[in-house]
């Protein structure tokens, strides 16, 4: 398994014990990585410090990506507590229920511009406060999660979808952007997983058995298959890949009728 020893990095997006984002948090910990995990507002701090209980001294902060100055200040405590920083994990998404419920056509220009607040722009914005303190370590490796919805339609996926393909467009331009400072920027493209996320989607276990009797592997895939695709592309193992969306999902992605 990649080793992360000596590593330090910051994972967002960890709401509970099923998030993609905690399962990369455990790997990177038995890895020897030492973190900083985030939680969005006071509904999540708590489950975010139970959580982290089982990590060895990790930094907890507040952070709603939506605001600057949160993301400053996150960074800057990062800064004073380990003197740099060698990879972020982006896992912070979201829609409004109602332009997930409703046709996409019905899509409001407040929650059009929320989803690609909260799940694209938030992606350029830590990777700017993160990259002077990458730049202390020569170099680091940027990770974010996305879902084949931005490239395919899934019905119910909607507002989400096109936040996503925002999102993966991203990945690319970052990562020529920061590429000549040795910083990498990928992206997994997990499949169908049952998290806090996923409950607010309609039609969601549709979409799992689809997938189970579709996928070439039969079966969808769990959190800890995508954190260990997490570990290639944060570790050394990873270091001549960058602006790759990597599939994780049973080979779904691959077939047609």
């Amino acid at each position: 398994m990649p080793s992360l020893a000596h590593k330090t990095g910051l994972i967002v997006g960890v709401a509970n014990k099923r998030s993609i984002s905690w399962a990369i948090a455990q790997a990177a910990a038995r890895e020897g990585a030492r973190l900083a995990l985030t939680y969005q507002g006071e509904r999540l701090e708590e489950n975010v410090r139970e959580l982290s209980a089982a990590l060895t001294d990790p930094l907890i902060l507040p952070l709603d990506v939506t605001e600057d100055a949160q993301i400053d200040r996150v960074f800057a405590e990062i800064d004073r507590t380990f003197g740099g920083l060698d990879f972020v994990v982006h896992g912070a998404a979201f829609a409004a229920r109602d332009d997930l419920a409703n046709p996409f056509v019905q899509t409001s220009r407040d929650g059009f511009k929320l989803a690609m607040d909260v799940s694209a722009y938030s992606l350029i914005a830590l990777s700017r406060a993160a990259l002077p303190l990458m730049e202390k370590r020569g170099g680091g490796s940027i990770l974010t999660l996305t879902y084949l919805g931005s490239a395919r339609v899934f019905d119910t996926y909607r507002v989400m979808g096109v936040a996503k393909a925002a999102l993966e467009s991203t990945v690319r331009y970052l990562a020529a952007d920061l590429g000549p400072k040795n910083i990498r920027v990928n992206a997994i493209s997990a499949g169908p997983i049952k998290t806090l996320a996923a409950a607010g989607i309609p039609g969601f276990s549709n979409i799992l058995q689809v997938y189970r009797d579709r996928a070439p592997l039969r079966r969808t895939v769990d959190t800890s298959e995508v954190a260990d695709a997490a570990l290639f592309l944060l570790s050394e193992a990873g270091r001549a890949v960058t602006a790759e969306i990597l599939m994780v999902d049973g080979g779904f992605h691959a077939v047609g009728i």
